[in-house]
C-alpha cells in the first residue's frame, strides 16, 4: 500500500517540510509545488540530489531504494522500492534544464537511477569539482559531504554508520533515517547555493 506523510526535520536553525512517499501521486503533488513555486524562472534552480541503497555485501549491488530530492527548505524522499508506480511527470523533472541537479558523487547516484528504474538526469554538476576550482583546493575533488559541508558552509553533520550503512530498503523508514536522507539532500542543494553565487 503506498503511503505519503509530511514531517519537518530540523537543521541547525532550519526546518526543513519533507515529503515521505512510496505514492506516485504523492510524488505528484511535491512537483507541482515545486513547479509553482520556482518553475519558469529567470534563473536554474539548484536541487540537491541523493540516492541510497541497502550496502550489499557480495559483487551485486542492491537496487536504488531512496530519490531524495531538495529544493530550497521542501524536500521529497521518494521509496522508490515500493513505488506504486514512478510518475512521468518524475521523468520530465529530471530532463528539465531549468533545475540543476547537485550532490556529492551524482553521477553514480544518476547511474543507479537509470540502470534500476529508467530514469535519467540532464543537468547534473557533482559539487566536489565545483567547491575545488571555486575555492582553489584540488583536494575537495576527493572530499565527502560532511568535509564539503564544513569547507563550505562551516557547519558540521551527524553521519553515524549504524545509518549509513543501515537498511535502506526497510518499508517504514525510522526518525533517524528520514532526518540523515533529508539533510543529505537538503545540505547538498544548499551547497549549491553558496558554490554558483560565491556566497561562501
Amino acid at each position: 500500500m503506498a503511503t505519503t506523510y509530511v514531517t519537518d526535520v530540523a537543521f541547525g536553525a532550519d526546518l526543513i517540510t519533507t515529503t515521505v512517499t512510496s505514492s506516485g501521486a504523492g510524488v505528484e503533488g511535491w512537483l507541482e509545488e515545486v513547479y509553482s513555486m520556482y518553475g519558469g524562472g529567470p534563473n536554474e534552480t539548484i536541487v540537491g540530489l541523493d540516492v541510497e541503497w541497502r550496502p550489499s555485501y557480495s559483487p551485486v549491488q542492491n537496487p536504488a531504494a531512496l530519490l531524495q530530492l531538495c529544493v530550497d527548505q521542501r524536500c521529497l524522499i521518494f521509496q522508490l522500492l515500493y513505488a506504486d508506480y514512478i510518475p512521468d511527470s518524475l521523468l520530465g523533472f529530471l530532463m528539465d534544464s531549468q533545475f540543476r541537479f547537485v550532490g556529492v558523487g551524482v553521477d553514480a547516484d544518476a547511474g543507479l537511477l537509470g540502470r534500476d528504474y529508467g530514469l535519467q538526469v540532464s543537468n547534473l554538476e557533482d559539487l566536489r569539482g565545483v567547491a575545488a576550482e571555486e575555492m582553489g583546493i584540488p583536494e575537495l575533488r576527493q572530499a565527502g559531504l560532511k568535509t564539503l559541508a564544513r569547507q563550505v558552509m562551516g557547519v558540521s553533520m551527524e553521519k553515524p554508520r549504524r545509518i549509513t550503512m543501515g537498511p535502506w530498503d526497510a518499508y517504514r523508514l525510522s526518525r533517524e533515517q528520514i532526518h540523515y536522507a533529508c539533510i543529505d539532500a537538503y545540505v547538498s542543494g544548499q551547497l549549491g547555493l553558496k558554490l554558483f553565487t560565491g556566497d561562501y
